[in-house]
């Protein structure tokens, strides 16, 4: 499944969620969005594809530096989305 498609799937059910905690659900939406972007743990994205090979990358690198982008990441999402646009 591709990002886009997981945002898709997911986009409703966040919604909905922030609607029954009575909380803005542009917020979780964007979250949504970042989340969904943020696909730094396997090389199965078509740019990610593109240098896999030709780089001479194993299926373990993107692993290990991943994870570590994928926590920057999400630690700057966490702070930031919610400042950006408030949950109330």
């Amino acid at each position: 499944m591709s990002n886009q498609a997981a945002a898709v799937v997911v986009l409703p059910v966040a919604i909905q969620a922030a609607v029954q905690l009575g909380v803005n659900p542009r917020t979780f939406a964007k979250m949504v969005a970042v989340a969904s972007s943020c696909s730094y743990l396997t090389p199965l994205e078509p740019s990610c594809l593109m240098v896999y090979g030709p780089g001479g990358y194993k299926f373990s690198d993107f692993l290990k530096y991943g994870s570590v982008l994928t926590l920057i990441i999400g630690a700057i999402a966490l702070a930031l989305v919610p400042r950006v646009w408030p949950l109330y």
